[in-house]
């Protein structure tokens, strides 16, 4: 069991290590904007990402505002008439750091459109340099690279030319990191990696896209590569050992205290002193690669039969003996299913954000509707939106409270 928890977190960890080595992309307390493409615009949706960064910036919470676009390019980022500028926009977030996902789409160009590419990506940086849209200190820029591609089959003809483009790409994008000193995210060797793995749910719904579970799995590395000091207070999941036979217990992200044992199992006090981790948005075995990331509770030499996990009296999960010494995930307890309330006031305040920034149909502000009841109250809507978004992200910076808990393994069967 250590073996392999040791063994696929070196793997991981030797994948997220931050490519450019500055001080932290991102800090406690930064107000962020995400710009960029279909990938940018997909991660309100999901919010694993800004949830986890939520969570472990506790004492000192960051703020987000994504105005990712679906399609867009560094030299194509069309917006409707009337749309209010990127800028103003950052300026009325007091925006500290922008997160800039791009290269997908510029990717099919191929090998002949990576000097267009490197050379927009300059003109990026530029534009923002010297910029100080929270008033006091200039803006930070990180770069992210692109997904790999997924082979589906039919769906992927061309998924090795896709890859070895991507790969171009994301080269080109870390040379210009490199050269502006300018922090860079790789997401592309580990989720190529992820993808190449036989075992587990697939990460994308069309080869490029991903889905929910591919969010979930690249939210993962993404937040370990923005940050490279211990100023968050690190992101590992919870793991809980105890021997039943001599009583011995080990906790990491929690203290285990006051066990005791009896003939029915076992009972003691877990203290919880870091965030828990999302549960995966799927019911199938993850990949091997994924195993460590969930919280995971190993109870060793208990008598044969079935146990049940209760924490204050909260059924969480129900296994064989032998399934407990295995490693059981538990992120279904109390404090797991806070977070998931947590994580749902993200998504609303992401969808509250985007229907006070992003106007649905234009036809309303610009068209023939505009002189309707329903486009003369639309100002009005969006100020509200705008507050709604506002008040969310305020409580936000509440997060969800650790406590100490009674857990216990009770046998229910032979």
């Amino acid at each position: 069991m250590n073996n392999i928890f040791l063994s696929t977190a070196l793997i991981i960890g030797c994948l997220t290590a931050p490519t450019t080595i500055a001080d932290s992309p991102v800090r406690p307390g930064d107000r962020i904007a995400i710009i960029g493409n279909t990938f940018a615009d997909q991660l309100r949706i999901h919010g694993y990402l800004e949830a986890m960064l939520l969570q472990h910036s506790r004492e000192n919470p960051v703020s987000i505002r994504n105005l990712g676009w679906g399609g867009d390019m560094l030299a194509a980022r069309d917006r409707p008439t009337g749309f209010p500028t990127e800028e103003s926009t950052l300026m009325a977030h007091k925006t500290d750091v922008i997160i800039a996902c791009f290269g997908m789409g510029e990717s099919f160009a191929g090998e002949k459109g990576l000097d267009d590419f490197t050379n927009q990506l300059k003109t990026l940086i530029a534009s923002h340099a010297g910029k100080t849209y929270n008033g006091k200190s200039e803006v930070r820029l990180i770069l992210v690279s692109p997904i790999a591609c997924e082979d589906m089959g039919k769906l992927t003809p061309g998924r090795d030319e896709r890859n070895r483009d991507l790969a171009s790409y994301t080269r080109a994008m870390q040379d210009v990191a490199t050269d502006a000193d300018v922090p860079f995210v790789n997401l592309l060797d580990v989720s190529r990696y992820l993808m190449d793995e036989p075992k587990g749910p697939q990460l994308t719904t069309n080869g490029i896209h991903l889905n929910a579970f591919g969010y979930w799995a690249i939210s993962h590395t993404f937040f370990d590569q923005l940050r490279s000091d211990d100023r968050f207070s690190g992101r590992q999941s919870w793991l809980l050992r105890i021997d039943a036979a001599t009583k011995a217990s080990d906790g990491r992200g929690v203290d285990i205290s006051e066990l005791a044992t009896g003939p029915s199992g076992l009972s003691f006090q877990v203290t919880e002193k870091s965030a828990p981790t999302l549960r995966p948005p799927i019911d199938q075995q993850l990949p091997p690669q994924l195993e460590f990331v969930r919280d995971t509770l190993v109870v060793e030499n208990l008598k044969p039969g079935k146990y049940q996990l209760t924490v204050d009296g909260e059924l969480v999960a129900t296994a064989t003996a032998e399934a407990w010494a295995a490693g059981l995930a538990i992120d279904d307890s109390p404090v797991h299913k806070a977070a998931e309330a947590f994580h749902a006031v993200v998504n609303d305040k992401n969808l509250q954000f985007t229907y006070s920034w992003k106007a649905l149909n234009q036809v309303h502000i610009v068209g023939e509707r505009r002189k309707s009841p329903s486009g003369k109250n639309l100002p009005a809507e969006v100020i509200e939106f705008n507050r709604l978004a506002n008040e969310l992200d305020s409580s936000l910076g509440k997060p969800i409270e650790l406590k100490t808990r009674r857990w216990r393994v009770s046998l229910t069967s032979q």
